[in-house]
């Protein structure tokens, strides 16, 4: 007879397989839906089944056919990831426990030593990394007043993070509410300082989202000049507007498609921070579920559509602006040759790029090229 636990684990893994939400997303709703299940239990239902997808067809090996959920935690209480590794004639795809053709993708971008180290990391727990609001508070300020009370670092690069060692709720700390700081990766917070805005200028972010990026750089602009938010995705925006309101940003102007054409703003932008949707394999650590659903032709029909953005973005840039094409991808395809193709074909400079790849314990994997117009 299953235990509480485990009934709860693999109910949530039987009906997650139907499910088309992310992982962290089904998790949170499932728990909501089911307030009997403590916080011991959470913690262990979560850790056992992020574990149970990163590592999936390295355990599939261990397993009868058919196969099942039930079936996997059998094996992983009774044999460890690391004893299941050492089983050397297996693919080193499979011994990493990544699609094979995924894997192809990564040791074609990163080579092959390279790529099995970076399948290894990324089925490791990322870092838990906040990024203070320096126009509310300075990181040394908050970074005193945590010091004593939980188990935190500030991060080496980017010169606004603090990383946790423990999980807490941070969205109920009076900090947060206060608009004091953001959860945000320390990869994703130097590719948003890429954008070098200035007094007076005028910025779009491109692909905003719920301004996760903007919320980064706004604070050099010390509320001079204004920041444009566009997306698709009107709940995205939503989200947005609640985090600036909280963060007190106020020179920001929220776009739909309507106003983004009616707003005279060709030729205008000083900078263009692209945030392009992309494979996310550089954010594998977070969304282990991802890597089981690409589908081989993903990462080509993803540069189609990237294409397609950076040119409909492209006239929005001043003659003198610059244009920062960005990703949490890891792949030359999404990265580099995207760059190469945009430079040629748009006959641009490339000024400079950024680049990150997962490793324990610090950010994630992120590409940033800042390019501008050549001069006529």
């Amino acid at each position: 007879m299953r235990n509480f636990r485990d009934h709860h684990l693999l109910n949530i893994l039987e009906t997650f397989d139907e499910s088309t939400l992310p992982l962290d997303v089904f998790l949170s709703k499932f728990f909501r839906e089911h307030k009997s299940i403590g916080s011991k239990d959470r913690a262990y239902i979560c850790e056992r089944i992020y574990l149970l997808i990163r590592w999936k067809s390295l355990i599939d090996e261990s397993c009868s056919y058919p196969l099942s959920w039930e079936k996997r935690l059998e094996v992983i209480q009774k044999e460890s990831i690391e004893a299941l590794q050492t089983n050397t004639k297996l693919p080193k795809e499979t011994r990493c426990s990544f699609p094979k053709f995924l894997f192809d993708q990564l040791e074609r971008s990163l080579g092959s030593e390279k790529a099995f180290k970076f399948c290894i990391d990324s089925n490791q727990s990322a870092p838990l990394t906040i990024r203070c609001n320096p126009s509310k508070i300075s990181r040394d300020m908050l970074f005193d007043l945590w010091s004593s009370l939980y188990p935190i670092k500030k991060t080496e690069e980017s010169n606004l993070g603090i990383t946790f060692s423990k999980r807490i709720n941070f969205f109920q700390l009076k900090e947060f509410k206060e608009g004091f700081f953001e959860v945000q990766d320390e990869g994703s917070q130097l590719v948003a300082l890429c954008v070098k805005a200035r007094h007076g200028d005028h910025v779009l972010d491109f692909c905003a989202g719920s301004g996760g990026k903007t919320l980064a750089f706004a604070h050099k602009m010390d509320g001079k000049g204004q920041i444009y938010l566009y997306d698709i995705r009107s709940h995205a925006l939503a989200e947005a507007k609640k985090r600036l309101k909280r963060a007190g940003i106020q020179n920001v102007q929220i776009l739909d498609k309507e106003k983004l054409k009616k707003n005279g703003m060709k030729g205008r932008m000083n900078w263009i921070l692209l945030d392009v949707p992309c494979s996310g394999t550089g954010t594998l650590r977070r969304n282990p579920d991802m890597k089981w659903r690409y589908k081989e032709n993903t990462v080509e029909n993803l540069v189609e559509e990237q294409r397609k953005i950076f040119e409909q973005s492209l006239k929005y840039l001043a003659p003198n602006g610059k244009i920062v094409y960005a990703t949490c991808s890891v792949l030359k395809e999404e990265n580099e040759d995207q760059v190469e193709f945009f430079v040629k074909t748009y006959n641009l400079n490339l000024e400079e790029t950024f680049k990150s790849v997962p490793s324990t314990a610090t950010m994630d994997g992120f590409y940033a090229a800042t390019l501008s117009k050549k001069s006529s």
